[in-house]
């Protein structure tokens, strides 16, 4: 490895936003001890700003070390379109007639089962609209995940323990969710077109098992928790406002439907997205506050992501490559808790050759490891920016999230090298 100056920098810079997505409550507590400057210290204290503002230090830093030809080349060759199909897949999903469409789908499934309280709706939220995510694709589908639990359950007086063990088997979940077919998941769209994974041999390598652990996870979660689960009622009955008419409702699953078909088509998705809100602001009266501010969040910090991650290469690729078959995959699960796991299997991608157990191995483990971190997998910054209100201090603890997907994890993990 001979890696330039930039390089270097960027490596150190992505060291440094790691850590500091760890350290996001120093600032809130700067901000309190310190009012002259509190805008700024809430600011570095968004966990969403903070890949976006390393990525802007790793810009100047190219500029004066570079050149600005050399800086802007290197922006102009990055892809940023998965942080716009998140941002507008994350508003469009996150719509009133859209989570009305959700709710009524959850209230009929977890009728079927018959469980006190909120247990039968607790299990169906994280595993059905999870596994979701292999139609709606997986941003979508943490989106309506998140949104449903922040209006029917979180809201309720929940212990910390029940919260943390929640978020932590939706992104895990979510994470294997949309392994069922080639175009959902972000690390399968990296190597699905190259590597001929089809929709025959996503169900039968991947998805069965996805569907197994996700529904394992849900379930260990509900038994964990059954009394303060059972004591909870009323958590079904549906959202603010309801009575959206049904044509209204078709109208917006046809918007969801056309972003995700043209997903990889920015000015054709972004384009939708400008009509839709025209229709949102045609027919107000059946609309609540749109998650523009919260997907902007979300779209910057995967921006960030993209930029510091483009520089990363030069040490990625060779860590991959120095292990064997049972190495790939936990070494895949553990990386992907420090970079997103789509650029692990991107980087497996450009490799020529590799065995089919490598391939395997290698995109089992960055979905296994996807709901460690909020950077392990593309959604999960858009789940953490709807629910973390409803955690201390308006912000979700790193540490505590790792501790609480763990479990989870090894599940998911069990059924990709068990089963």
């Amino acid at each position: 490895m001979h890696p330039t100056s930039i390089q270097l920098i960027g490596a150190g810079l992505f060291a440094v936003a790691i850590l500091h997505t760890f350290t996001t409550g120093v600032f809130e507590r700067l901000a309190r001890a310190r009012p002259a400057h509190a805008g700024l210290f809430h600011l570095l204290g968004e966990v969403e700003v903070v890949f976006g503002f390393w990525a802007l230090v790793l810009m100047v830093a190219s500029f004066v070390l570079e050149g600005p030809d050399e800086a802007l080349h290197y922006i102009d060759g990055l892809d940023f379109a998965e942080p716009m199909f998140v941002f507008a897949i994350m508003v469009v999903a996150g719509s009133r007639p859209i989570l009305e469409a959700a709710m009524a789908m959850l209230r009929l499934a977890a009728r079927l089962l018959p469980l006190p309280g909120a247990m039968g709706f607790y299990f169906v939220v994280l595993t059905l609209v999870p596994l979701l995510g292999c139609i709606i694709t997986e941003p979508a589908a943490m989106t309506l995940a998140a949104l449903v639990l922040s209006e029917c359950l979180f809201g309720r007086s929940l212990s910390a323990r029940l919260r943390y063990a929640t978020l932590g088997v939706l992104l895990v979940n979510v994470s294997i969710g949309g392994t069922l077919t080639p175009f959902a998941a972000p690390p399968v769209v990296m190597v699905a077109t190259k590597w001929g994974w089809d929709l025959p041999f996503m169900l039968t390598t991947f998805g069965w098992k996805a569907t197994i652990a996700a529904a394992v996870n849900a379930l260990l979660a509900m038994l964990a928790f059954r009394r303060e689960l059972a004591g909870l009622r009323g958590v079904t009955v549906g959202l603010p406002g309801s009575g959206v008419p049904p044509i209204l409702v078709v109208v917006h699953l046809l918007f969801l439907a056309g972003i995700v078909t043209f997903a990889h088509h920015p000015a054709l998705f972004m384009g939708l997205f400008l009509f839709f809100l025209g229709v949102v602001q045609a027919y107000r009266a059946h609309q609540d506050r749109l998650i523009l501010r919260e997907g902007l969040l979300v779209a910057f910090f995967l921006s960030g992501l993209v930029v510091l991650g483009g520089q990363q290469a030069w040490w990625l690729k060779p860590a991959l490559l120095s292990l064997s078959e049972n190495a790939v995959f936990w070494g895949a699960t553990a990386l992907t808790a420090i970079t997103d796991n789509a650029a692990l299997t991107y980087l497996g991608s450009l490799v020529e050759g590799l065995p089919a157990d490598f391939k395997y191995a290698l995109v089992s483990g960055a979905v296994t490891g996807g709901g460690l971190t909020i950077i392990a997998n593309a959604p999960n910054p858009a789940g953490i920016a709807v629910l973390r209100g409803h955690f201390e201090g308006n912000s979700v603890n790193p540490a505590a999230l790792f501790a609480a997907a763990l479990i989870p994890t090894l599940v998911v993990a069990a059924a990709f090298r068990l089963l």
